[in-house]
């Protein structure tokens, strides 16, 4: 599945607005893995969960404790893994909306 999760804040000179932190629901679908530090992957994490390798941005969005760094994710950490992936896509954008409404992109 090819997403664009720019889109929403590339103006029309293709250049962005700051992208702001969107959290992620946490759902009882949500899966949960054991981090592995030379073994686990993001890239691979996402294509097991999702079929496609270019989710690893939305599980570390899911886990905003590691800053978004997967070298920084401490050995045997907890990660969650949303799901399932259209429906947190689709939460994902209305939550992106709902930000815009409320304080504007700048």
């Amino acid at each position: 599945m090819l997403y664009d999760r720019y889109k929403k804040f590339r103006k029309e000179d293709g250049t962005l607005y700051k992208v702001p932190f969107i959290p992620i629901t946490k759902r009882s679908s949500d899966k949960y893995i054991t981090y592995r530090r030379g073994k686990t992957r993001m890239d691979n994490v996402s294509y097991e969960a999702y079929g496609d390798a270019n989710f690893g941005w939305l599980i570390l969005q899911a886990n905003p404790e590691y800053s978004g760094f997967e070298f920084e994710i401490p050995e045997g950490s907890i990660i969650r893994v949303p799901l399932p992936l259209q429906v947190v896509l689709n939460g994902y954008e209305n939550d992106i909306e709902n930000y815009k409404t409320i304080y504007g992109l700048y």
